[in-house]
């Protein structure tokens, strides 16, 4: 039996969730009554701001200065000057420095975030902002985009020296400018990618449902295509464009997006949440892993602990 791992120094290791009232206009924040929809920020590094956590707003980060490491999620990756990123809703994130300079810098990060609410109720009548809407599900995972650090820098800019009616108008064109890029890649754990009629995404809802509910769990593609009276072959093509993954695949993914919040969230063995997440066979748990996020999963572990600000 393994046994559960236990470090000296215990460390926190959920995301900080933030709130209204820690945005001082101290730390950079616009003062609450010139804050409208959209809330534009400015700071530098290293910052109290900078840290691992969430919060209920999307927020779209350009880095305009420094190197270092990304998180997002359960992703970690590098990040320079030009590194535009959109988070959604309670995605954690962070950004961490590695060649910052003696004193720190005055600028590093450009940052907007607005709410989803005001958006999605406004689309409902005002059919060209439903456009919106695939950038806003894509933001669950984390997009970063390639090919719009210069426009971005001077959409932010128009974006912060206006405010009311013009704010809006300027923040829309930027949305647009996202909203069309083709040229990104999607940072964190699997998300459906969508399906044609509402009969199929409930399809898809209980069977991505019965992945993730029960990760642990054998669960083979026979079963499931035969649950919904379908031959495999139909069922593997089904399920290959509504997740844009094959089955296989998608069920790895899951689990080892589970992996990575057990190796971030836990202390426990590496071998002990192989199995806690459904493989039986580290080699195998462990190639996946290498294939899936890069890296293995002890040096996922290690790097994710940088996350704080710290190291591990």
């Amino acid at each position: 039996m393994f046994m559960n791992k236990t470090y000296a120094t215990p460390r926190q290791r959920q995301p900080e969730l933030e709130h209204d009232l820690a945005r001082s206009p101290a730390l950079g924040y616009e003062p609450p009554e010139e804050a409208g929809w959209v809330r534009c920020l400015a700071h530098g590094y290293p910052s109290s701001l900078a840290r691992w956590h969430c919060h209920d707003e999307y927020e779209l980060h350009l880095i305009t200065h420094t190197s270092g490491k990304a998180f997002v999620g359960d992703w970690i990756g590098p990040f320079g000057p030009g590194h535009l990123v959109l988070c959604g809703p309670r995605l954690p994130h962070n950004w961490i420095s590695l060649d910052t300079p003696a004193g720190g810098v005055e600028a590093r990060d450009l940052v907007i975030q607005f709410r989803h609410d005001p958006v999605e109720q406004a689309a409902q009548g005002i059919p060209e902002l439903a456009e919106v809407r695939p950038l806003l599900e894509r933001a669950r995972r984390g997009v970063e985009f390639f090919g719009l650090s210069e426009r971005a820098e001077a959409h932010w800019a128009r974006v912060k020296s206006t405010h009311g009616l013009r704010r809006l108008a300027a923040f829309c064109d930027f949305l647009a400018d996202l909203a069309d890029c083709t040229d990104y890649r999607l940072l964190s754990s699997v998300q459906m990618q969508g399906a044609e009629g509402d009969a199929e995404v409930d399809s898809i809802n209980a069977i991505v449902n019965r992945i993730t509910d029960n990760v642990a769990e054998p669960i083979h593609m026979a079963d499931v295509a035969a649950g919904l009276g379908m031959s495999e072959s139909r069922f593997s093509r089904f399920f290959r464009k509504a997740t844009g993954n094959s089955f296989t695949d998608f069920v790895n993914r899951v689990r080892i997006n589970n992996a990575c919040h057990l190796l971030m969230q836990t202390d426990h063995y590496v071998t002990d949440i192989c199995y806690q997440v459904g493989f039986n066979n580290v080699a195998n748990f462990n190639r996946r892993f290498l294939e899936i996020k890069g890296m293995t999963p002890t040096e996922f572990r290690r790097q994710s602990e940088r996350r704080f600000g710290g190291q591990a």
